[in-house]
């Protein structure tokens, strides 16, 4: 200890360490008589500064010791004597006179963060849920154990329209082999009229003979042809008719039959619920259970207006459809075996029917435009 004492005085007044080196060294003799504190000492250097190792290593060991996010700013040290018990307390909390430090940007909660491979897990939950109840409930009602939701008067009416599709199916099957027929038959009454006038050409003593023939089979490959025109317009009238408007028709019945599975299957698994004991267990399932039978049912009585707006729209469309259409058929296919080709023509007209020209190419990409 006199030599740290020694050494100390031989520094040059004039630094400005020296002041505080003496104190210190005065310390440590203090602390080197009370054998409690000989531990406390503190090293000076050789030019009688702070060996600054022991102060690093403590302020690291201070900020290691810190909790994570803390500031500098939030932290207080309260120290004391070395006779003390507490060798040195580390208060964290705001510092007094200073602010709190606040992190901007958008706060997100943990909660409201969504994954999407648990979201599709949980439609996929859903989906197969109900396609288990739907598939439960077709089961029963074809076994004849599970009760089944029926409109009486919409169910007559669907399957009135369902039977008749099939019988404007069958008219349009027989119209379209009647076409084809109808336009072999003015194919060939056209090249036979073709043979027919070369024949009173090139024979005079039949000239007139063949004449006749010729002007008779292109006759009635003219009015074939009119009459050809017809009945495809008709074709595609009912074509449209039965492909278009009734099957859109039958594919809104389509799903308000699988609406009314679904509201079924649900009604059934809350009956059977409403009919097992009541305990705090079961009453959370029949609450869920009520709900979803409600949103089946909201489904279910929209699915069912709609059927029936448009089975109702569709009858009046059919009607009007099929009023001028049996009218032409019948018009043009009475005209033509009448031979009364000023009478097939106007049935054309009347329906804004326009024929193309026989032989004529289809008109160029020119043209078109």
């Amino acid at each position: 200890m006199s030599e740290h004492s020694n050494e100390s005085t031989a520094l040059d007044e004039s630094h400005p360490a020296a002041e505080e080196v003496q104190s210190d060294s005065e310390e440590g003799a203090m602390a080197q008589e009370s054998p409690k504190n000989s531990a406390a000492e503190i090293p000076v250097t050789s030019n009688g500064q702070l060996e600054d190792s022991h102060e690093h290593s403590f302020n690291r060991d201070l900020k290691h010791s810190l909790p994570v996010g803390l500031g500098l700013s939030e932290t207080k040290i309260t120290s004391h004597g070395f006779d003390s018990t507490k060798e040195g307390v580390v208060e964290a909390g705001p510092f007094p006179g200073g602010r709190a430090q606040q992190k901007s940007g958008p706060v997100v909660l943990a909660d409201e963060v969504k994954n999407p491979a648990m979201e599709k897990l949980e439609l996929v939950r859903k989906w197969s849920l109900n396609t288990y109840k739907c598939t439960r409930q077709i089961i029963s009602e074809k076994l004849g154990r599970g009760s089944r939701t029926v409109d009486l008067e919409l169910e007559a009416q669907i399957d009135i329209l369902r039977d008749n599709k099939k019988k404007y199916e069958n008219i349009l099957r027989l119209a379209q082999t009647l076409s084809t027929q109808l336009f072999q038959m003015v194919h060939t009454q056209r090249q036979l009229g073709d043979a027919f006038a070369d024949l009173s050409l090139k024979s005079l003593e039949l000239h007139e003979e063949f004449g006749y023939n010729a002007e008779t089979q292109k006759l009635l490959a003219k009015n074939g042809e009119t009459l050809l025109g017809a009945i495809n317009f008709f074709i595609a009238s009912v074509n449209t008719l039965v492909n278009k408007t009734i099957e859109d028709t039958l594919l809104t019945v389509k799903q308000y039959e699988s609406a009314r599975i679904e509201y079924d299957a649900y009604r059934t698994d809350l009956e059977e619920l409403n009919l097992g004991p009541r305990d705090a267990n079961t009453l959370p399932k029949i609450e869920q259970s009520q709900q979803l039978f409600q949103v089946h049912k909201e489904k279910y009585d929209k699915m069912r207006n709609d059927v029936s707006i448009k089975l109702k729209f569709l009858e009046e469309n059919k009607v009007k459809v099929l009023h001028n259409q049996l009218v032409l058929f019948h018009n043009a296919i009475a005209a033509y075996f009448a031979g009364n080709q000023k009478q097939l023509e106007q049935t054309l007209k009347q329906f804004h029917i326009k024929l193309k020209t026989p032989g004529a190419d289809a008109p160029s990409w020119l043209e078109e435009q």
